[in-house]
């Protein structure tokens, strides 16, 4: 809330508009967030909103500007698309005592709180395959630059393999000529932070974008 920041200990935000949407639109620097009871109190007449000065809106009116050429283009393919809000999502999750997760807040977009929700959850990342720095920052000694790029493949391993170490599916993050790798989970949790190349199964070769499926619990699922 940005008139009482916390202290009415509403966790429910609604939006307000600092001048009324005929005069100010609903340009992003017209609109601030207020708790409902803050809100309330404002129209009531009961308290005085006491709000800082406007901040640069540039970014956020662009992406405005783009969010309404995705949504029309979107209507013209698909005549039941709507529009909904950050706010709305947060509002639906706490009325409903949804736990709050990236999965939580798609199923709360969708609006069929009544549907099964699926034991399932997919996690994406987008990971380059190469180091574009070819070289370590620091000179070493004799005025050299040591390479910052491994080989391509390291005793049969390239960067971001998909593999098992003791019975545990992960990521190559990181690998060492000598055969040690770094292997991590999706988010970046360590799983063991220089495993032999012999205590490691390939399951899938790298590729640009990888894959972790979980079970709600957040364990791992092979």
């Amino acid at each position: 809330c940005q008139h009482c920041h916390g202290k009415s200990k509403d966790r429910v935000l609604n939006v307000h508009h600092k001048e009324s949407r005929k005069t100010g639109g609903d340009s992003p620097g017209n609109l601030v967030t207020l708790c409902e009871t803050c809100h309330k109190g404002y129209h009531e007449g009961r308290i005085q909103l006491k709000l800082t000065p406007n901040k640069s809106y540039r970014h956020a009116s662009f992406m405005g500007i783009m969010r309404w050429y995705v949504y029309n283009s979107l209507k013209e393919l698909y005549p039941e698309v709507s529009m909904t809000f950050g706010y709305i999502t947060k509002n639906s999750r706490i009325r409903n005592n949804i736990e709050k997760a990236h999965s939580a807040d798609a199923y709360c977009i969708s609006g069929n709180l009544n549907a099964k929700r699926i034991d399932e959850i997919y996690n994406q990342a987008f990971k380059r395959k190469h180091n574009r720095q070819i070289h370590k920052a620091n000179f070493l000694k004799g005025g050299r630059k040591k390479l910052n790029q491994s080989a391509y493949e390291v005793k049969g391993f390239r960067l971001f393999d998909h593999v098992r170490y003791m019975d545990e599916e992960c990521f190559i993050f990181g690998r060492r000529t000598s055969g040690y790798f770094d292997l991590r989970k999706l988010d970046g949790s360590v799983v063991h932070r220089s495993a032999s190349f012999k205590e490691i199964k390939l399951l899938k070769r790298q590729s640009t974008i990888l894959i972790e499926r979980k079970g709600c619990n957040g364990v791992l699922l092979s």
